[in-house]
């Protein structure tokens, strides 16, 4: 028997717990546990996710025969890549970098990316282009914890890591109000897609799959950064 939508977004809600923000990289980061080098790490390894998240909505756009949803969909690139005037996420993500003191150039190279961080973006992304629009618009549920995090990082960055300019906080700020009108549309097509008991249940592994992929990020950087200590961006590419 298949559940209500209110009892499909309730299983949906319950699967926080396996959310990144769990993960004790981020644990570390939110308690101000992280030196300069850690922190840096994670922000020029975060930004291949950022540079490939407008290639992921594209793939969903390519795949999607409905007008309507393309419309609205194709919203989360121009947040993302920006407009004239309007620089978006990744240029956001940008300055977080040179709020930690790295070079733009050493971000956008992508030269520091750990193999690990690589690998699991790159699956996702595969998964955008390759699955049924609608599952991959599932995958992007996610972003039902996400403003969770983002504004634990305002909470705590100011605080535990006073050294990071505010301006490089803007991304996180302009995600609060984004990632609602995202999840609301995200939402609204898996509700309406996934309905018998065995969709629904597909539509949770999916969420699931996604979360593995933010959690393999950050066990990647984990291992390199903390477990290892590297304090060289050049040497942490070996792990």
């Amino acid at each position: 028997m298949n559940w209500s939508r209110e009892e499909f977004l309730s299983q949906m809600m319950n699967l926080r717990h396996s959310y990144h923000l769990e993960h004790p990289f981020q644990v570390k980061m939110n308690a101000g546990e992280l030196n300069r080098v850690q922190m840096q790490g994670w922000v020029i390894n975060r930004y291949y996710y950022q540079h490939c998240i407008p290639m992921k909505d594209a793939a969903i756009l390519s795949n999607c025969p409905d007008r309507s949803v393309r419309r609205i969909w194709m919203k989360r690139i121009i947040d993302q890549d920006g407009t004239t005037g309007n620089e978006g996420g990744q240029e956001a993500w940008l300055a977080l970098g040179h709020a930690v003191g790295l070079r733009r150039a050493d971000i956008e190279s992508l030269k520091f990316v750990l193999p690990g961080v690589r690998f699991a973006v790159d699956s996702y992304l595969n998964f955008a282009r390759t699955a049924p629009w609608q599952e991959a618009v599932c995958s992007s549920l996610t972003e039902l914890f996400a403003r969770d995090a983002h504004q634990k990082r305002l909470d705590c960055f100011p605080i535990h890591y006073p050294w990071i300019e505010e301006t490089g906080l803007k991304y996180f700020n302009q995600r609060l109000t984004e990632a609602k009108r995202d999840v609301d549309h995200g939402l609204q097509i898996t509700l309406d897609y996934f309905q018998s008991q065995d969709q629904q249940q597909k539509a949770l592994d999916i969420i699931r799959y996604k979360m593995k992929i933010l959690w393999s990020m950050l066990d990647a950087i984990q291992l390199a950064y903390v477990t290892n200590g590297v304090t060289n961006h050049d040497d942490a590419i070996k792990f």
